[in-house]
């Protein structure tokens, strides 16, 4: 069941890329960042990384609990799976949020 959710995990930070081309300029840009807890943080206060990050998290969202309600397990642990996975994802020199909740590029 572990390994069927990891693709499920894998394949939904897949499509965040393939759909929101304006979700990868606004992490090139440093406007946002991957947090611990599975979902886009704003790194530089602003309309646009806000927008950004509202949208992608609503999608996020939608997605955790679609996985969570086919595998019986809670929301934040599919969100905790999927936050190791989109961190590890991440490309060198874009954002993500250490354990005590700073931003350090990548």
């Amino acid at each position: 069941m572990k390994s069927k959710l990891l693709v499920l995990v894998a394949s939904l930070i897949l499509s965040f890329n393939a759909f929101a081309i304006s979700l990868q300029d606004a992490k090139a840009q440093g406007l946002v960042g991957e947090q611990i807890n599975g979902y886009l943080g704003v790194v530089q206060n602003s309309a646009e990384a806000k927008a950004v990050a509202s949208s992608v998290n609503t999608k996020r969202k939608a997605h955790y609990e679609k996985i969570a309600k086919q595998n019986s397990i809670s929301v934040s642990d599919v969100a905790k799976l999927a936050a190791e996975r989109a961190i590890q994802a991440t490309k060198k020199g874009h954002y993500i949020q250490s354990k005590s909740g700073k931003w350090i590029k990548k």
